[in-house]
């Protein structure tokens, strides 16, 4: 509910741009970060990461969705980390067999990094592992039809930021 004295503008999407809203906006992002930072120290505590750190499985899991692999560039887009830290982490991916590394064929400067076998086999034996946990927290937390909707409105968020970014 917006408060009594604030100003309303309409959307054309419905939405309202009270600056109640702003509040509601910034109590939502505030939950919303805490909740994942709460979630992630819980997570990074499973004795899962022995195979792979949560960033090496990030990028392992990635990959996973790519057969035929990444640029340096998408894969750094995909994935929450900066350039370097990706470049270093990859470099220690490639050294112990878990992906692998090739210029693009249709540009030489650029790098394709894909999954080895073995990175396939670590991304799955983490990824279940890491999705039984995952399920346990969420499910105990939220009822299947809450975890639907907040599925459905993170992926509103990011499609958001993502046409933003694309203009």
């Amino acid at each position: 509910m917006a408060d009594a004295g604030a100003s309303t503008d309409s959307r054309d999407d419905g939405r309202s741009t009270a600056h109640g809203s702003a509040r509601i906006a910034n109590e939502a992002w505030e939950a919303l970060f805490r909740a994942q930072g709460r979630l992630l120290r819980v997570f990074e505590a499973d004795d899962i990461w022995q195979q792979a750190s949560l960033n090496e499985y990030d990028v392992l899991y990635t990959l996973a969705k790519q057969p035929h692999g990444l640029s340096m560039g998408r894969l750094n887009a995909s994935v929450m980390l900066t350039q370097p830290t990706l470049s270093r982490l990859v470099d220690r991916l490639v050294g112990r067999g878990l992906v692998s590394r090739q210029r693009m064929p249709d540009d030489s400067r650029r790098v394709c990094v894909t999954l080895t076998e073995e990175g396939r086999r670590v991304q799955r034996a983490v990824g279940r592992r890491h999705g039984r946990l995952v399920a346990e927290r969420l499910s105990a937390a939220l009822s299947d039809a809450e975890l639907e909707q907040l599925r459905d409105l993170t992926r509103r968020l990011i499609r958001s930021v993502d046409e933003d970014d694309e203009r």
